[in-house]
């Protein structure tokens, strides 16, 4: 099923953005650990041009650490773009993105610098304005599209953020990058099926990280198809119907609602080439 979200905010969004950018000195964009190349929006680049780029690797408690190690290596070949990756838990984050500021050659000397933050729906953006900030300054909800306009932060006397709304392209492609960015929670549940989210999801799970569904939901040998293994979660949660048959939206929204948890354990949903 090919799955596509691209309201009308987004669109504007996106005009806004190409109209700021020239008083903008550094862009800051917010990827998914899960999910760093799906998250990372093809049209940042051709948006910021020459100016240089930190990527925050964002939820990597939810993520696999040593592929997020890989994918740091990775985006760091990548000329005007350093990264790093962060938890809703960390401390001291405007002290590493300054850190970070201040290797650049040429350096930038503007103070406060003027920073843009860019993202896609859902994948953190607000926690990371709050904690540069120091101070709940943006609305924080694990729903897509919440900031709907830009809006202008100054956080001290180093740095001035441009807080962009959460913004995806026109299509998502391929069919695998936009499962992956909505299973992780990128997409509006009403474009969505959660049964056809299930089955890629243990599909995955049963290719690279065998045995994590199965220990969570108490379900010794879970089959590798995904059909047969919701039936096997659902009966052991007790997501029937009359008759005993499987209630398959329930258990669908379970799996995609404990992946999204991190119930299973740290995950990654797509590996660095190579």
């Amino acid at each position: 099923m090919a799955i596509q979200w691209f309201p009308g905010h987004m669109a504007t969004a996106k005009r806004e953005i190409r109209a700021v950018m020239p008083s903008v000195s550094l862009v800051i964009e917010v990827l998914d650990a899960r999910i760093p190349f799906s998250s990372e929006n093809p049209l940042v680049a051709g948006l910021r041009g020459t100016r240089p780029c930190i990527q925050i690797l964002n939820k990597c408690d939810l993520a696999d650490p040593e592929l997020t190690a890989a994918w740091l290596r990775r985006i760091e070949q990548t000329p005007g773009v350093h990264a790093f990756a962060h938890h809703s838990r960390q401390s001291g984050l405007l002290a590493q993105v300054m850190g970070i500021v201040r290797t650049f050659e040429p350096p930038l000397r503007a103070r406060p610098l003027v920073a843009m933050i860019l993202g896609i729906p859902n994948v953190g953006k607000s926690t990371i304005i709050n904690a540069l900030a120091g101070r709940t300054l943006a609305k924080v909800s694990n729903r897509p599209a919440i900031t709907q306009r830009q809006q202008r932060i100054n956080v001290g006397l180093e740095l001035t953020l441009l807080d962009t709304p959460g913004f995806l392209w026109p299509k998502l492609s391929p069919v695998s990058c936009a499962y992956r960015l909505a299973v992780t929670g990128a997409l509006a549940d009403r474009v969505v099926d959660y049964a056809d989210l299930a089955v890629f999801a243990l599909r995955f799970l049963a290719e690279h990280y065998p045995g994590r569904v199965g220990a969570f939901y108490g379900v010794d040998a879970l089959p590798a198809d995904p059909t047969a293994a919701m039936e096997a979660i659902a009966r052991r949660r007790g997501h029937l119907g009359k008759g005993g048959i499987v209630d398959v939206q329930r258990v669908a929204e379970t799996v995609i609602r404990d992946l999204r948890a991190g119930a299973f354990g740290p995950i990654s949903l797509e590996r660095p080439p190579g």
